[in-house]
């Protein structure tokens, strides 16, 4: 399984953005991820296909949104109302499995989109 992340870029504070991961073939789960330098990778949210569920950290519900497209095997997040300390390169990651929160349990990594958030 490849994935492409995409979207990424330079934005101002409380603008808007969408990120999208593409897979090179059907996958159970799509999970994003950030890391910023010198701190832990966090999960964002994840997106099962099978019955479009989407579950999110409970530290960025409300700003972030996960939505898939299973005929084109997408998923998008969309970051609303961005802040400096959304600055970060975002990952997004497959699994055969459920959705986990936990990075280490998936299986497929795409290369990542840096998102810069400033004036």
């Amino acid at each position: 399984v490849q994935l492409q992340a995409s979207g990424g870029g330079l934005v101002q504070p409380g603008n808007s953005l969408k990120l999208s991961c593409a897979a090179s073939t059907r996958i159970y789960t799509i999970g994003w991820f950030r890391e910023a330098p010198g701190q832990d990778r966090e999960w964002l949210s994840c997106f099962k296909f099978r019955d479009n569920s989407t579950y999110y950290n409970d530290d960025f519900k409300g700003r972030f949104s996960v939505s898939g497209d299973r005929a084109r095997i997408t998923v998008d997040l969309r970051i609303h109302t961005l802040k400096p300390e959304d600055t970060a390169k975002y990952y997004c990651a497959a699994d055969s499995g459920g959705c986990a929160s936990d990075w280490r349990i998936y299986q497929y990594w795409g290369q990542g989109t840096q998102v810069t958030v400033s004036s």
